[in-house]
């Protein structure tokens, strides 16, 4: 098996403008590597046919842009034209979408090829990519860890080195928890930044796509690719494009970094709260201030995460009855409510099926006053507090998670465990700010993640900072992978 997907971006890009490779030799080294790691279960379709088909196809074309030719995997929530789509759900086990999403537009039109779709908890509901219906994604590092969630797939291709590149979504740390789970760069953009044209909602004023790779300049420069405004997304924002991998290689001296005070507290193992300690002395020694803050309500982010996102997946989910298309339950039924209910009981797993009635819960009656409409006041102020401390810091720093991976089957029967996974993500999904989660050191062979939060449409600093760290750490972030 040939190593070009190992190679940095632009030592691949250089080679195919030289024609030293062809899009071809890349999607085949791709297959290869995934055949070769099929017991990570990260893909729940393949694209081989029309993979090949398109790499031939670029080979009359010229190279045109950094990411020409280069293999990338979706995750299977986002629609792509023709190539199933199945939010890992038995309830859209055969839907084959006939539009392409935003996002795979915008993948298509920078010439990237497509080789599968990424297995996700179901419906992007869980941390640990346990509840998907065709099975749980293997860390790569220890295959007898968990992968992260919900975007499980897209950290472990990535981290396995099967792709170089993925798209992700992130409602509550989907991107990053994985990320920090499987020793990779994952980026939850500012809401608004990146269109959801074509992902299959979960709960809308939280979701966002958002780019998975190796390295930090190499998800800028996805993140480049990916953002835009599109006027069939009504949240989607109107920005001035930018290069986010300008500041990459600037002076980081008199930067102002602050680190919330719940993100440092016991409720973090202490060997995440060491690793991000010994990243603090780095950056303090490069002449960058360190202080220490509050913010508002922060503790009660999980809660508020429950009532918000459960009551708009209530909503969100209610489109899947079948009827319209997706899964039909084949028994016998008297009347129409008979067919929803039998058919939303088989077509979706326990997980969807709680939140779902927690959600229902929460809007019915005087609970939307109650619970709903309380929660997004709370929310409110914990937005203002945010902004307004990034209104003197340049960032926010502090752990992406609050344990390391944990083994496959544990926390299951657990309802809450699910939302507490992503206890230091879930903030900045309910603010709309744009966090990273970048790798910072390892603990007993497992990788330990730092999260990075910047001003709304701010992801250029962010990038800044995390190059920085990366490149002074240096860490060696091939997965040994399998049992140890």
């Amino acid at each position: 098996m040939t190593r070009y997907l190992e190679l940095p971006l632009i030592e691949i890009n250089k080679k195919l403008k030289n024609k030293e490779i062809k899009p071809l030799d890349l999607v085949l080294e791709c297959f290869d590597r995934i055949d070769a790691n099929k017991d990570l279960n990260c893909f729940i379709t393949l694209n081989k046919e029309e993979a090949i088909k398109k790499a031939r196809d670029l080979e009359t074309k010229s190279v045109d842009n950094l990411l020409f030719g280069i293999p990338i995997a979706i995750k299977d929530n986002i629609v792509t034209k023709a190539l199933r789509t199945t939010c890992a759900s038995r309830m859209l086990d055969n839907f084959i979408p006939v539009y392409d999403a935003f996002v795979v537009e915008k993948i298509n039109n920078n010439n990237m090829i497509i080789v599968g779709k990424l297995n996700m908890d179901e419906f992007a509901m869980g941390s640990s990519n346990q509840t998907s219906y065709y099975g749980a994604v293997l860390n790569p590092w220890n295959k007898l860890k968990v992968a992260g969630g919900s975007s499980g797939g897209a950290g472990a291709c990535v981290s396995a080195r099967i792709t170089p590149f993925a798209l992700g979504s992130d409602t509550g740390g989907s991107i990053r928890q994985p990320s920090a789970f499987n020793g990779i760069v994952g980026l939850k953009p500012t809401y608004g930044r990146v269109s959801r044209y074509g992902l299959v909602a979960f709960a809308s004023s939280l979701d966002q796509i958002g780019p998975v790779t190796k390295n930090v300049y190499e998800n800028a420069v996805l993140l480049n690719a990916i953002c835009g405004f599109d006027n069939k997304d009504l949240t989607s924002v109107d920005k001035t494009q930018e290069d986010f991998t300008r500041l990459i290689g600037t002076s980081i001296e008199k930067m102002k970094i602050a680190i919330p005070n719940f993100y440092m507290s016991d409720v973090i193992d202490k060997e995440i709260r060491d690793k991000i300690n010994e990243v603090i002395e780095i950056l303090k020694s490069n002449d960058v201030t360190i202080d220490y803050v509050d913010i508002d309500y922060i503790e009660h982010s999980v809660p508020l995460y429950q009532i918000i996102a459960l009551a708009e997946a209530s909503s969100n989910l209610a489109r899947f009855d079948g009827i319209r298309y997706g899964y039909t339950t084949d028994k016998e039924v008297s009347s129409i409510d008979e067919l929803y209910s039998i058919t939303r009981g088989e077509g979706f797993g326990d997980e969807v099926k709680r939140r779902i009635m927690m959600g229902s819960y929460v809007l019915s009656g005087e609970n939307a006053h109650n619970y709903y409409e309380k929660a997004l006041s709370i929310r409110k102020h914990i937005s203002d507090s945010f902004n307004n401390i990034l209104s003197s810091y340049d960032l926010i720093i502090g752990p992406t998670t609050t344990t390391l991976p944990y083994n496959i089957g544990e926390g299951q029967d657990d309802a809450v465990k699910s939302f507490l996974d992503d206890l230091l993500t879930i903030p900045v999904n309910m603010v709309g700010l744009p966090g990273m989660s970048l790798p910072v050191g390892f603990k007993d062979g497992m990788p330990i993640g730092m999260q990075l939060i910047g001003r709304k449409f701010d992801e250029v600093t962010i990038y800044k900072l995390a190059a920085f760290i990366e490149e002074k750490l240096n860490l060696d972030l091939n997965p040994i992978g399998g049992e140890r």
